[in-house]
This record gives C-alpha cells, sequence and structure tokens, in this order.
C-alpha cells in the first residue's frame, strides 16, 4: 500500500508471504479471509488503531499491488494493482458537506471523483499482452497506454468541476501530461501529491509523474461550451528504461473528454485557497543521517553496491526516530525511489528547495542522473521490517532494494 501508514505485517514486506506472527480466525482456517491480511489489520480481527492520528497527515489517494520479491515487475504489469481512497472530516467526499472544515472538493467517486491508473502495456500484432521476464533488465516499455485498462478511452463530462486522482501504475515509464484544447495547454488546478494535499491549490498547465507517483487534480469544464473535446496528452519521450529524455512536440493521446452536458444538479464543489496545513519541519528532532548510493553492481542493481539481502537489514533504526536520508543518483538511469512505512519531505534537489508540488508529504522521490535528493522522515508507531526500492520495477526486481528494521 502506498503509504499507509501501518503495521510491517501489512506493509507488504517483500518476502512475507503469510503472518508468523499472529494467529486468529482468518489465520487459521483454511480458506477464511483466502489467509492473508487486510490492508488495515489482521484478517479476521475487526481493533480499531488508538487514535485518529495527526489530521494534517491523513492521506487520500493510495494504491496497492503485488510486492513478491523478484516477480514484483511482471505481476505489477499484469495487473495485480488496485485503488484505495481515504476520507477525513477536511477532505470528506462530499461536496455538499455542511461542515465548516469540508473543503467540498469535487465528490462522487466514479462520478466527479475519478481515479485514472495508468499503465502502458505491449501488445503483438495479434492483440495480445507481451512481458518477457528474462529480458534486459533495464524497465519494460509498453507500445500503448491504458486508462483503468482501456487504450484511448473516452469520458463524457458535465460543464462542471471534477476531481482526478491520477496514479502512474507502469512499471517504468514516466509521464508528462498535458491538458489540450486543440492547439492550446489548459489550466487545471493541482491539489494533491502522492495521496497527500498541499497546503494551497496550484495552477498548473503540466503533471509530471515517475513510476509509484500520484496528483490530484481538479479540471473545470465550466469554461469550455458544449461539444468541446479536450485531450489528456503525454508528451514525455522516453525509449527505455533509463528514464525520459525530453518533451515532444504533440505526444500521445491518453484519455479524451467529451464536454456533453450541462449539470444535472448545481455544482456546489469549490477548491479553497487553502486546503490542508502541513506539518513544520524541524531539524532540531534529526537523530541521524544515512547516505544511499543507486547504482549498478555489475549487471545488477545495487543500493550502497550491495544487492537486496531479504534476511539482513541495512540498517536498525530506534522506533520514534527522526533521520535524513540523502538518495544519490549515478550515470545517466533515473531511479523513482519509494520509501515504505512512513511518508517524507524533502528537503533539497542537488542543495536547491524543491518544487512546489513537491513540498509536501511524500512516499516516492524521482531521482534524476547523478541528482543528490535529500528527505527528513520519521519513524513512528510500528516496529518491524520495511524496505526502500526502485520503483522502476525491473530495477527492484533485479535487486535495486534495501531492508531497514525499525526497533
Amino acid at each position: 500500500m502506498h503509504n499507509l501508514h501501518c503495521a510491517s505485517e501489512s506493509d507488504g514486506f517483500a518476502g512475507d508471504y503469510w503472518s508468523t506472527l499472529r494467529h486468529g480466525p482468518g489465520l487459521t482456517r483454511p480458506g477464511n479471509y483466502k489467509d492473508h491480511l487486510f490492508m488495515n489489520y489482521y484478517a479476521g480481527f475487526s481493533t480499531d488503531p488508538a487514535g485518529i492520528g495527526d489530521p494534517r497527515e491523513a492521506l487520500g489517494t493510495l494504491w496497492f499491488h503485488d510486492h513478491r520479491m523478484d516477480y514484483t515487475e511482471q505481476n505489477v504489469y499484469r495487473g495485480m494493482i488496485g485503488s484505495y481512497l481515504l476520507f477525513d472530516d477536511i477532505d470528506s467526499g462530499d461536496e455538499n458537506d455542511p461542515n465548516p472544515q469540508a473543503l467540498r472538493l469535487p465528490s462522487g467517486v466514479g462520478t466527479y471523483d475519478q481515479v485514472l491508473m495508468i499503465s502502458d502495456v505491449q501488445f503483438d500484432l495479434s492483440g495480445n499482452m507481451v512481458f518477457n521476464p528474462m529480458s534486459e533488465n533495464k524497465g519494460h516499455l509498453g507500445n500503448k497506454i491504458t486508462v483503468n485498462g482501456s487504450i484511448q478511452p473516452f469520458f463524457r463530462v458535465q460543464r462542471r468541476k471534477y476531481r482526478f486522482r491520477i496514479i502512474d501504475s507502469s512499471v517504468a515509464r514516466f509521464y508528462e501530461f498535458y491538458l489540450m484544447n486543440g492547439t492550446s495547454s489548459e489550466d487545471f488546478q493541482y491539489i494533491a501529491n502522492d495521496g497527500n494535499l498541499l497546503e494551497a491549490p496550484l495552477t498548473m498547465n503540466r503533471v509530471r509523474l515517475a513510476p509509484g507517483e500520484r496528483s490530484d487534480i481538479v479540471i473545470d469544464f465550466s469554461k469550455y461550451p458544449l461539444g468541446t473535446r479536450l485531450v489528456l496528452v503525454n508528451r514525455l519521450a522516453m525509449k527505455d528504461g533509463r528514464g525520459p529524455e525530453g518533451l515532444v512536440a504533440k505526444g500521445t493521446e491518453v484519455l479524451r473528454f467529451d464536454v456533453v452536458a450541462n449539470p444535472v444538479t448545481p455544482d456546489n464543489s469549490r477548491v479553497p485557497a487553502r486546503l490542508r496545513e502541513q506539518p513544520p519541519i524541524d531539524l532540531s528532532q534529526v537523530t541521524r543521517r544515512r547516505y544511499w548510493d543507486f547504482d549498478k553492481n555489475n549487471s545488477m542493481w545495487a543500493v550502497n553496491s550491495q544487492l537486496f539481502d531479504v534476511e539482513k537489514p541495512a540498517a536498525r533504526i530506534p522506533k520514534g526516530s527522526t533521520e535524513i536520508w540523502t538518495l544519490q543518483g549515478h550515470g545517466s538511469w533515473f531511479h523513482p525511489i519509494h520509501i515504505h512505512m512512513e511518508e517524507f519531505r524533502i528537503l533539497s534537489r542537488n542543495g536547491k528547495p524543491p518544487p512546489p508540488h513537491e513540498q509536501g508529504r511524500k512516499d516516492v522521490v524521482a531521482l534524476a542522473p547523478d541528482e543528490r535528493v535529500e528527505v527528513l522522515i520519521k519513524f513512528r508507531d510500528f516496529t518491524g521490517k520495511y524496505v526502500m526500492h526502485c520503483h522502476n520495477l525491473s530495477h527492484e526486481d533485479h535487486a535495486m532494494m534495501v531492508r531497514f528494521d525499525v526497533i
């Protein structure tokens, strides 16, 4: 689960196939709850966690996927993925919410609040999906881009506001999306990154995503007359798993929006000037710094020159600690780095502050060639084993993953 703050046994540790720690109705009866753990609780248990947590850290747009060691890429590629949405008093999922705290963002999952899981898939001339697990470990790219499993779908919209939760569920491809009205690039409101609402919306005309990243945007179709067709296009060129190469003029059509009707009911949704307060960054709490180097080790991918060892933690971190991690890229490769267990805050990219849309809480950071990124991360509430890895899933499966234990 990206990146629901949960106990180790529900986190998707790459070497765990069943719980060795807990027994209960769901773990002792074959077939009951399929003998697996739910994302929130042990299967067969219903105990609520203590407290509601810090509302400044509440998550919204999450997704989950298979995380089996050595097989993650092909399992995700074949569709073992899903979205998972959370709501609270602030982001309540009700645009008519009378609660003065409620943001009243466009609501109605599947109507005015839409999840767009975007994956590229390779098809052969017969229309069969192709994947070769024995190919080079650069990262698999497809020849077609799908949205929720469909190639170049269209979506009939009303002249009102819609919320779109865009998830890069590809195994290796980066995207840069533009909303095109003919030859004009249209603005929209950017409200969340990696499932975390920003403090304030940003007016933007592009969304760049690395594998595993998410962005929530709001498009106001009331600006467009009936009959307008807008197209979400990807303009980021990428020929192999090395990473993006730059923008192309026209791009590839991903999703078409057809403005076909006026609102059936009044549009009471809004995008307020303030969204969710962010916890302050307090460097005085830092107890340790760690350095993580992402590079090749012969023909394999490595972290600090070491291949993934499922049995051996590379770090043992006391619960309650706050640390600064330096993530260092090398050569001509991009690595989207995903840290399990806790969201982090980006402190700097090559010594400079992150752009506004990356100044909130995140769980994936795209590490560019030879780039150095510093992040602040806390280790609270739970103990156990967790991982950090490259979310180019070929890189992950070929050992660019590291285990850390919270003790």
